[in-house]
């Protein structure tokens, strides 16, 4: 049977924190969706509040992205059941605490994969049909973009390249009418803290954010068309002045705050 197709708002990293707010944001404002996740419970318990407050079921896929092929099959998927996908929220990531050198090389491989293949591979899926229906892409990146990150080394780098890929890509397609946002949330209050076993933030004195502050700003940056969101005053200071001080003494602060809270442990988690 054939299912008639239907623009969606695909958000990755949807089960939880910063994901899960953005799809309630979008669904608030009448976008209908599709989510895409590992965790399909939580997904499904999501898609019952967005139905209860009064809008249209999202669709679901359970699916690792940072698995080879995962963005094909996401496709193959969206054709099935007719969601044709005219805003693309890439969220989906996560972040390890520690020294490179003595972090798992498969979890740091995957970390990459996830951040930045998956991001990127999804963004040339879809980005045919995002440009026919002049819609729009939302890279969730993070004001580590602005720096270099003694003690998360390679989460540091991975928000960068999504924080450049954004805005060369925005800068490619803005007289198509296609925006393309990079929201870069500071500390934000998501799960990631709690696997991490850290008290609060890993960034010492520094103001945490709630996810669903941090997806309301996005949304409103990303309807606006900026190019680059950066949610709370602290962190729009903290952008602004990276460019501004010596890159050795900003990665020895960073250090600081971050190398003791990582002894010996591994983190996982929405670092986004």
């Amino acid at each position: 049977m054939s299912v008639t197709p239907h623009d969606v708002t695909l958000i990755t990293g949807a089960s939880v924190g910063i994901g899960a707010d953005l799809a309630r944001v979008f669904a608030r404002h009448g976008h209908e969706l599709a989510l895409v996740a590992r965790d399909g419970a939580r997904m499904e318990a999501l898609a019952d509040e967005i139905v209860a407050g009064g809008g249209r079921r999202p669709l679901i896929v359970q699916a690792d992205l940072s698995a080879p092929g995962a963005a094909d099959a996401l496709v193959a998927e969206m054709d099935r059941l007719g969601g044709r996908v005219t805003n693309l929220v890439n969220n989906a990531g996560f972040g390890l605490i520690g020294r490179v050198a003595e972090l798992d090389r498969t979890d740091q491989m995957r970390m990459i994969d996830l951040n930045l293949r998956a991001l990127t591979d999804l963004t040339l899926a879809f980005l045919p049909a995002i440009r026919t229906s002049r819609g729009g892409l939302m890279n969730v990146a993070s004001t580590a973009a602005f720096y270099a990150g003694p003690g998360m080394a390679v989460y540091y780098a991975t928000k960068a390249f999504v924080l450049s890929f954004s805005q060369g890509l925005a800068h490619e397609l803005k007289e198509e009418g296609v925006r393309v946002t990079a929201l870069c949330p500071g500390p934000t209050k998501t799960e990631f803290f709690e696997r991490a076993g850290v008290g609060g933030s890993p960034f010492g004195p520094m103001p945490m954010a709630s996810s669903m502050s941090v997806a309301q700003a996005g949304y409103a940056g990303f309807m606006r068309g900026k190019m680059v969101v950066v949610p709370g005053l602290f962190n729009k200071l903290l952008t602004v002045t990276s460019g501004l001080q010596p890159r050795a003494l900003s990665m020895r602060t960073i250090a600081r705050m971050q190398m003791g809270r990582a002894k010996g442990a591994v983190s996982k988690g929405d670092m986004t």
